[in-house]
């Protein structure tokens, strides 16, 4: 008989994908490095990964069941108490999943939904992420989510004949139309504090999650917003006011993006995002020193086209050139140099790039004057006779 008794120290966690005819076997890897740094950032300890080659993920178990026979002998021998799939599953596949492996299952939805309700720091993140998790686990409400009317009273909760799920599943609707309710009225007034902002020219940081937007923001500001290695450290937006040369303009931080984005959460961080909407100028900070640090640019761009930002001028940053490394060929041998990297951006972007070390401050004035050429011109444009900054 399996000892249940909690063990001391991280829980241990086993990792699944899927390599499909829409993701490769180097893609599906590079999906699950990505979800060990996840696991390791929501305290888990990753001991082991399974991968199987499909046409599609199967509709009743994900992988198909010799593989996942195979994984629930490993999480049975090795005592694992988690087990977490790269991509998100339903309903139907998590209540067929658990019932196989008797252990807590999670997908990177709710991995990321859990990141997230550990980072939120004030009420307004808060509720946004207890949103997204009630909107996440509406449709999976099975036999192991019940009395949940314990938080309400009882009496008059429960009508002829209904279900301890249906119960659960009223409460839960409840919950998410009074969040909903909450989260507009704050929208309003975050809408109001932004008109009071006045015409300052705003700035708002953009980029994947984990590649030095915060320390950015505290070198620029001089600010001391949280920067931590760890994915999603920032969540609430903070806005600091920066003069770069003569000019005064509006700084934002946004929370970081990731490939896989759950729905719920952009839909329940849209206020966050639309800081993101309404900037004048998106600094787009790039981890230049990740192998893989195009195909995140790529992720940013399709969420900003979800958000229909992708015509926002933009400055590409591109941070810690401290920890970059010429890549090799197959014998081994550097394959370029920084600068003729920094020469094939800048034609690529039309010159609207920099390389910096945020951490350092390295190559700052060049970032400062390319953000101050940008500023200006936008606010020439909309105060054509003020002469100050001539």
């Amino acid at each position: 008989m399996i000892d249940r008794r909690p063990r001391q120290g991280p829980e241990r966690c086993v990792l699944v994908g899927a390599v499909t005819r829409l993701q490769d076997e180097t893609k599906a890897n590079e999906y699950l490095d990505e979800l060990r740094f996840l696991a390791e950032t929501a305290g888990a300890e990753p001991v082991a990964v399974f991968t199987q080659k499909l046409d599609k993920p199967d509709p009743t178990l994900f992988l198909g069941s010799g593989k996942m026979d195979e994984i629930k002998a490993y999480v049975e021998a090795e005592e694992i108490d988690l087990i977490i799939f790269d991509d998100e599953l339903s309903p139907s596949q998590l209540k067929n999943i658990e019932r196989l492996f008797e252990r807590k299952v999670m997908d990177r939805t709710n991995l990321i939904l859990d990141i997230f309700a550990a980072r939120a720091q004030t009420s307004y993140a808060r509720t946004q992420v207890e949103l997204a998790q009630y909107e996440y686990l509406l449709p999976r409400l099975t036999r192991m989510w019940t009395h949940l009317e314990r938080q309400k009273g009882g009496i008059g909760m429960r009508g002829p004949g209904e279900t301890q799920i249906e119960t659960d599943r009223r409460i839960i609707k409840q919950k998410i139309a009074h969040l909903k309710e909450k989260l507009t009225v704050i929208d309003r007034q975050m809408a109001t504090q932004r008109g009071n902002r006045g015409a300052l020219v705003r700035m708002a940081l953009i980029g994947y999650t984990n590649v030095g937007k915060s320390t950015l923001m505290n070198a620029l500001s001089k600010s001391e917003v949280l920067a931590e290695n760890k994915l999603f450290a920032t969540l609430d937006t903070t806005v600091r006011k920066v003069v770069v040369g003569n000019l005064p303009f509006l700084l934002t931080d946004t929370v970081g993006f990731i490939r896989k984005l759950p729905t719920q959460l952009v839909e329940s961080f849209k206020s966050t995002l639309d800081e993101v909407r309404e900037a004048d100028i998106l600094l787009h900070v790039v981890d230049v020193a990740h192998p893989n640090y195009e195909d995140h640019m790529e992720s940013v761009a399709g969420i900003l086209q979800e958000l229909g930002c992708q015509d926002t001028p933009q400055i590409v940053v591109f941070n810690k050139i401290d920890a970059w490394t010429a890549p090799t060929d197959d014998e081994g041998r550097p394959a370029g140099t920084l600068d003729e990297l920094k020469s094939a951006w800048a034609r690529r972007t039309k010159g609207q790039c920099v390389f910096i070390s945020a951490l350092h401050k390295d190559q700052f004035d060049a970032l400062r004057e390319m953000i101050y050429r940008n500023a200006a011109t936008i606010h020439a444009a909309r105060f054509p006779f003020d002469t100050f900054l001539y």
